[in-house]
């Protein structure tokens, strides 16, 4: 199975099931924090090829769903310059095998790079909706009032299972 970079939110429970489907079909997950990545407007704007600029915005972030912004109003420039300053707004996962990227957890591009994932229900949109929970995840910031501090959630490859005869740490 091929290695993926993966590019997450730490703590977003439903990357971190996206995670461990991929680790279960048997790809190796450099899982890497979204929040914090360096990005430039050409690097980022690789993993949305083809996608309207709307679906580049995470449609949970509290600022799309105030309607503080309003991804569809946005040129692509302009949506890259948001999203580079406020990376919470990024549709997530943003996904890399193989030098290919693709922007959320899209199956079939997943299986067109050689992942199979199991039969069952896949992850794509935020688990708090409809568990009685916040609408939206805040940033790990809002949530606490500090920085997230290191646990061994903030690192899914400390807690997620690994296939047998994996290298990972």
């Amino acid at each position: 199975m091929p290695s993926v970079t993966f590019w997450w939110k730490p703590g977003c429970s439903t990357n971190t099931r996206q995670i461990s489907l991929l680790r279960a079909a048997g790809c190796a997950v450099d899982v890497r924090d979204l929040l914090t990545e360096a990005w430039t407007a050409e690097w980022l704007a690789s993993f949305f090829s083809g996608q309207p600029v709307a679906q580049w915005f995470n449609p949970a972030a509290p600022a799309v769903k105030s309607g503080a912004v309003d991804p569809a109003a946005m040129t692509p420039a302009s949506a890259l310059g948001r999203l580079i300053a406020e990376p919470l707004l990024i549709r997530r996962p943003l996904v890399e095998i193989n030098g290919q990227r693709c922007c959320g957890f899209d199956t079939g591009w997943l299986a067109v790079q050689g992942v199979a994932l199991g039969t069952g229900e896949v992850p794509e949109a935020c688990s708090h909706h409809g568990s009685g929970a916040q609408v939206s995840c805040p940033p790990p910031v809002a949530r606490t009032g500090k920085p997230q501090e290191p646990t061994p959630y903030s690192n899914p490859a400390a807690y997620v299972a690994r296939p047998s005869g994996s290298s990972l740490p």
